[in-house]
């Protein structure tokens, strides 16, 4: 990639959720107004100079059953973003499955899913970047440990078989995706996560923490895990073939590890084995070095916000900051986002409940109207494209 990536996205999440005792669907794109404005959000995304968008079809409602699609959100919608010359990072599972598929306990999940990830990259040819699992680490967690979202269930073992389904179906679409295009490139967005130990008797739980916070970039990648992961998967219903599956079909080389960081990315780990917010401790910078140092790869902060007004603006310029030391510093960050373009919704509750409480965490807000960090993001990015761009040219034509 020769051009560095300034990025945002249209939050796309779709997780069920048991409320007032029904199942709902967290239905972001809608609650955001998405599917009314698409055309304006757009224009925004011109308007803030952003040439790169986090974006995805809402899979629930696009895949209709086996082999069988609805595209024409997707064509209206993709077709104006190659008209407006906007690169998409496409998004195809953000936190739920279609009805007929149930949830991620479902072992049929990740072939069905590698077949949509084909038709996809098929009825749209240009399109190069993916992120095919849209943050494998959470969905898992919050649906299978936490007993939040979709299957709603809370063990170890019905964790690792969320977990292991989901990064099946990353890989097997992966390889789905190359069929139609040999040249695509993976930018696999997961949250980057670091676990304190409040004192002496809290470090080991905080050293387990801190191992399995990697499993998905690990399975991901064909990263051998460690004894203690290794021991923790088998004992929870993997097999040792289906671990060394992982380790026999990753595509790495065609993969960006993309990090996502916010301030609720840290925890303290009490002498029990719980965990509560810790706030920003390390920060983004040497978490993303300790990632970096496991896996070698590319990286692209992928998904950051902070709270509206001053407070994001400022949130902005930390993390940007952050990204440019890295840089000075040796690691190949390609790119940043800023996620997402509009306000949200409901996710003071990690979309747990549906109030309908506007969260002021895009560059626009909900009447599609630029707040004060899109204005700071848009002088970013004016601001260091074009030196960016031209450091790249340097170092390509004179190598270190």
């Amino acid at each position: 990639m020769s051009q560095f990536m300034f990025a945002t996205g249209i939050e796309n999440s779709y997780p069920t959720i048991e409320w007032q005792g029904k199942t709902i669907r967290q239905d972001e794109m809608e609650k955001t107004k998405h599917y009314r404005h698409w055309q304006e959000d757009f224009r925004l995304v011109n308007e803030l100079g952003i040439d790169y968008l986090r974006y995805g079809p809402p899979y629930f409602s696009t895949h209709l059953g086996p082999g069988k699609y609805d595209w024409n959100f997707s064509d209206e919608t993709f077709d104006a973003l190659h008209e407006r010359k906007i690169t998409p990072i496409v998004d195809l599972c953000h936190f739920g499955v279609p009805d007929w598929i149930g949830n991620f306990q479902n072992a049929d999940w990740p072939k069905l899913f590698a077949e949509y990830a084909r038709a996809f990259a098929h009825r749209f040819p240009w399109v190069r970047f993916y992120t095919p699992v849209n943050e494998i680490f959470i969905a898992a967690t919050f649906s299978a440990q936490f007993g939040w979202w979709n299957e709603r269930l809370n063990s170890d073992r019905d964790f690792v078989t969320a977990l292991k389904h989901l990064c099946q179906a990353n890989i097997l679409a992966m390889h789905a995706i190359l069929k139609e295009r040999a040249d695509a490139i993976f930018i696999q967005s997961e949250s980057t996560q670091h676990f304190h130990p409040e004192g002496p008797e809290s470090e080991a739980h905080a050293r387990r923490f801190n191992e399995k916070r990697f499993v998905s970039f690990d399975l991901t990648y064909g990263h051998h895990l460690n004894a203690t992961m290794y021991e923790y998967l088998l004992d929870n219903g993997m097999t040792r073939d289906e671990y060394h599956w992982f380790l026999q079909n990753h595509v790495r080389s065609r993969c960006v590890m993309g990090n996502d960081y916010y301030a609720t990315n840290e925890n303290l780990v009490h002498a029990d084995g719980s965990i509560s917010l810790s706030g920003e401790i390390l920060g983004y910078y040497p978490i993303t070095h300790q990632y970096f140092a496991r896996y070698r790869l590319p990286v692209m902060h992928t998904e950051t916000n902070g709270l509206g007004g001053q407070e994001a603006v400022d949130w902005l310029n930390k993390e940007w900051a952050n990204v440019h030391r890295l840089r000075e510093d040796g690691v190949p960050i390609v790119g940043f986002t800023w996620y997402s373009l509009q306000d949200q919704i409901d996710w003071d509750s990690g979309l747990r409940e549906n109030n309908g409480n506007v969260n002021p965490l895009g560059l626009c807000d909900l009447n599609r109207n630029i707040n004060p960090v899109g204005h700071a993001y848009r002088k970013l990015v004016e601001a260091w494209r074009q030196a960016i761009q031209d450091e790249s040219s340097v170092l390509a034509i004179c190598p270190p």
